[in-house]
């Protein structure tokens, strides 16, 4: 096992410069009604890396990822995708949400093609998205159900279609909002072994959204503890552990601690309480 302490707010992550698909720097964001959000966050993304930002509900996580993919603009600070400034989702990045959302009106097959003849996606003629939809549904083991319908579908299998919608967009950066959380523990577990299969096999980045401990210490490259309100990246580990990482108990177990010992630190800090649930989106 390979996971470093660091210290409370850590510089940006090692990926940079040309390096790193996403670069954000000096980010701040505030709801106007409860002033909840986060502050003061710079990090970075490599290529085919898988980042974890982790941490406990109302700590702005969410709301970082929504800023971080161009969903929400930043009170402060700036977002670079690929080099380029970020104003807006950009096409050559995909979210997968907790809620697969897809269209009951439509197979498989065609939610997930969904959207791959927008206009702001990149130009294809309809052989090569046919191509795109197959190959993605390929990756996520569904090749044999494009013409299932959504409601014939598991709760596993729908999320492996949400996968697949993300993939046929051929990402360099996959931003995914706890999409497990929802599912049973078995099905959980595939899911998180897909998902760094796909990632290695289709040279995607990932930036996952979680609250779990142990999905964060199976799947990423880098955790980030997020922390605090407004939130804060308080601690960051680099994850060695080679995969399948189930395979390697005690250094799980050791990082495991480390990380709750991190926890624990930050609650300690005292922490105001959490918004009513009407005051703003779940974070």
């Amino acid at each position: 096992m390979s996971a470093r302490p660091a210290t409370t707010a850590p510089a940006p992550a090692a990926a940079t410069g040309s390096s790193a698909v996403l670069d954000a720097a000096g980010l701040s964001f505030a709801y106007a009604r409860s002033g909840a959000g986060f502050g003061e966050v710079s990090l970075a993304i490599g290529r085919r890396e898988i980042v974890c930002l982790l941490g406990g509900s109302g700590c702005g996580k969410s709301t970082l990822l929504r800023v971080l993919a161009g969903l929400e603009a930043p009170a402060a600070g700036t977002v670079r995708f690929l080099g380029q400034p970020l104003a807006r989702p950009h096409p050559r990045s995909a979210l997968v949400f907790q809620q697969a959302s897809l269209l009951p009106w439509l197979n498989v097959f065609d939610n997930a093609g969904f959207g791959l003849d927008f206009k702001h996606q990149p130009a294809a003629d309809a052989a090569a998205r046919k191509a795109r939809v197959r190959e993605a549904l390929a990756a996520v083991g569904l090749a044999a159900h494009e013409r299932a319908w959504p409601a014939e579908l598991s709760g596993g299998q729908a999320q492996r279609v949400a996968l697949a919608r993300a993939l046929a967009r051929e990402p360099e950066l996959l931003f995914a909002d706890e999409p497990f959380s929802a599912l049973d523990a078995i099905t959980r577990a595939e899911m998180q072994a897909l998902l760094v299969d796909v990632v290695r096999r289709w040279h995607a980045a990932v930036l996952l959204v979680t609250h779990d401990i142990d999905e964060a210490i199976l799947v990423a490259d880098r955790i980030l503890l997020m922390a605090g309100r407004p939130g804060r990246i308080e601690r960051e580990w680099t994850v060695g552990i080679p995969h399948p990482r189930d395979a390697h108990a005690e250094a799980v177990t050791a990082l495991r601690l480390n990380i709750l010992s991190a926890l624990r630190e930050a609650s300690a800090t005292g922490v105001p309480p959490s918004p009513t649930p009407d005051e703003e989106p779940s974070t």
